[in-house]
């Protein structure tokens, strides 16, 4: 291994690891703290009170730097990986993190978001492409959400009934202004139907299969563990662990293809909303990325998923 903590010359196959204990991040990690005009509405500390493992978490906050009600205008702590890490955009890799929300939760019905997946943007490309993995919360409730290209809905395909679609069909919110369709995959304690009341139409495009539930929205730990292999194809595959308990499989269509995207995925965390007049805090600790469950997870969640 090298002094940078990384064997091999395929990103895929390096094990990045940090748990934010120097008081600085991991060279083992590559995570930086990006810095940025939406940045400037956060910070981050390394914080020793509290932490999940070890002596001390990460503590990212956000508070209002936009103006009151601006329109595309986002405020942003985010941690990101360098871009020597990124994976090919349709290899698989897993994920480890820890997370917990800060008090007080935000319970209003306001965008945020605290973990997410992209596909690099090449400069000077036409257009924005949503995350195709985000976890999110709303209303003080926690939801995932998976993105892809815009397919038109299958004819005779029922609507959603209460905010759920009959077995095999998945609450989609399509976008085809953007060339986008976003499914609703999981949902928290707490989730009632006007909170998906852009999902109002459902679509065998994606294949689920778990509970597909998450924890409450409250301020205590949580461990979650992702694979994420996009497939814009339908070839793409997802799996949401939390506390070692799957969440949801997700197989199917994933993620988005077309002019001016780069080559790789990437995953960056902490929180992200629209303009806002609150101070918003999350902790994570004890990352983990690598190219297999057993690499970044106890072996026990692994053979629990069958990996």
């Amino acid at each position: 291994m090298t002094q940078a903590g990384m064997a091999g010359p395929d990103p895929a196959a390096r094990l990045l690891r940090d748990g934010f204990e120097g008081g600085a991040f991991s060279p083992r990690s590559g995570l930086y703290y990006r810095d940025n005009a939406e940045q400037r509405a956060g910070s981050y500390r390394f914080v020793q009170e509290g932490a999940r493992a070890g002596k001390s978490a990460l503590e990212l906050t956000v508070v209002p730097h936009c103006a009151p009600g601006a329109l595309r205008c986002s405020e942003r702590a985010e941690v990101w990986q360098d871009t020597r890490n990124r994976v090919p955009y349709e290899e698989g890799v897993w994920t480890a993190l820890s997370m917990r929300l800060g008090a007080p939760v935000p319970q209003d019905d306001h965008r945020y978001v605290m973990m997410q997946w992209k596909r690099e943007i090449r400069p000077g490309a036409e257009g924005d492409f949503s995350p195709f993995l985000a976890l999110r919360m709303r209303a003080g409730v926690l939801f995932a959400t998976i993105e892809s290209n815009y397919h038109p809905p299958r004819p005779g395909l029922p609507r959603p009934e209460k905010g759920q679609c009959p077995r095999g069909l998945v609450p989609v919110w399509l976008r085809p202004d953007t060339g986008q369709m976003r499914f609703l995959v999981a949902v928290g304690a707490g989730w009632r139907p006007e909170l998906a009341r852009e999902f109002d139409r459902c679509s065998d495009a994606l294949r689920l299969s778990g509970p597909g539930f998450l924890p409450a929205a409250r301020p205590v730990w949580h461990d979650y563990l992702f694979y994420t292999r996009p497939g814009p194809g339908g070839e793409g595959q997802i799996e949401l662990v939390v506390d070692g308990r799957r969440v949801v499989r997700a197989e199917g269509v994933i993620g988005a293809a077309g002019a001016g995207l780069g080559p790789h995925q990437y995953f960056k965390f902490g929180p992200y909303r629209d303009a806002h007049q609150s101070r918003w805090t999350l902790y994570f600790d004890s990352f983990a990325r690598g190219p297999a469950c057993r690499a970044v997870a106890p072996a026990a969640v692994c053979a629990g998923l069958g990996e």
